[in-house]
């Protein structure tokens, strides 16, 4: 048995709730009720907050995708918070159950396999409900694949969009991509390894297969890997290779818009000095493009000289 995943020791049952780091007992305070949205680790277990672990502990039990794979993580920290199971093929039958238990007063620990709560799984019925009826729901933040495949990519950060798992179907998943094509951010897709090709393939297609993107796979696990190129070199590589193993999330750059040329330029103000004054001209065709508005001032007057000369 790994290190991981070795069992620490489990507090007495009749002491307080805790949890256990490195053979040392650490009591958790009791949690007030409500519904307490834990993140976990997406592979290492070293990624898990001291304060997730204590809301572990004070819970009055933990609703998880799949109790073989969470005991793992609370068998390791000495957590012996009873583990139930929440997910898509029982959420209409365990959300009644768990809400009741909120209503009864008890403090409900919501965690997925891996990461953070409701990105693509049925947590977020179990919120809505939650607050619906008027109960406590607490984030306890932490590790998400999204995010750190985002940091590791190199792409820009300041605006992305996540857009989850892509159809499964050709025609649903281009139209897909073809809605998202023009969105100035980055794209991050969730994408299981036996589909990674075609998809890359698609998205090369449809998006444009100059755009810098990025495939990541097995983050904070031992064999992390993230690939950087084109979306048309990712494609092709791994059209030539069999299909990678583990979790896998692709990234796509915003599109490379190129700014537009000076005829482009001088068409644009053309147009807008027929209809507005220098410096009104110049303002828009500067919020249209992006570009300084003190240049385009400078373009659009000599524009209306030459179209003043040549009626003259």
């Amino acid at each position: 048995m790994s290190q991981q995943s070795r069992q620490t020791a489990i507090s007495p049952p009749d002491s307080p709730p805790g949890f256990a780091i490195d053979g040392r007992l650490i009591p958790a305070r009791p949690l007030s009720p409500g519904l307490y949205v834990v993140a976990t680790p997406i592979g290492n277990l070293g990624d898990i907050t001291v304060r997730a672990l204590a809301t572990l502990a004070a819970a009055d039990l933990i609703a998880c995708e799949d109790t073989r794979v969470s005991r793992i993580l609370t068998n390791r920290y000495g957590i012996s918070t009873k583990l139930i199971a929440y997910h898509d093929h029982n959420a209409q039958r365990q959300r009644p159950r768990l809400l009741a238990e909120l209503a009864e007063g008890k403090a409900i620990a919501l965690i997925s396999d891996a990461g953070t709560p409701l990105v693509s799984d049925p947590g977020f019925r179990l919120v809505s409900e939650a607050l619906t009826a008027g109960h406590a729901v607490v984030p306890v933040p932490g590790a998400s694949s999204v995010l750190a495949a985002l940091v590791a990519s190199g792409l820009p950060s300041d605006t992305f969009m996540f857009a989850g798992f892509l159809p499964t179907k050709l025609v649903a998943r281009q139209k897909r991509l073809t809605a998202l094509a023009a969105m100035p951010a980055t794209l991050i897709f969730f994408e299981s390894p036996r589909r990674l090709a075609a998809s890359l393939a698609d998205m090369a297609a449809v998006l444009g297969g100059d755009r810098q993107s990025a495939v990541a796979r097995e983050l904070t696990k031992t064999f992390e890997t993230v690939r950087r190129d084109s979306l048309a070199a990712l494609a092709t590589q791994y059209e030539n290779e069999a299909p990678p193993k583990g979790e896998i999330v692709v990234l796509v750059g915003p599109p490379n818009d190129a700014p537009p040329d000076a005829e482009e330029i001088d068409a644009l103000l053309i147009e807008l000095l027929a209809s507005r004054p220098v410096r009104e001209a110049a303002a828009e065709a500067a919020a249209q493009t992006g570009l300084g508005r003190r240049d385009l001032y400078q373009r659009a007057l000599a524009l209306k000289k030459d179209a003043d000369n040549g009626e003259a």
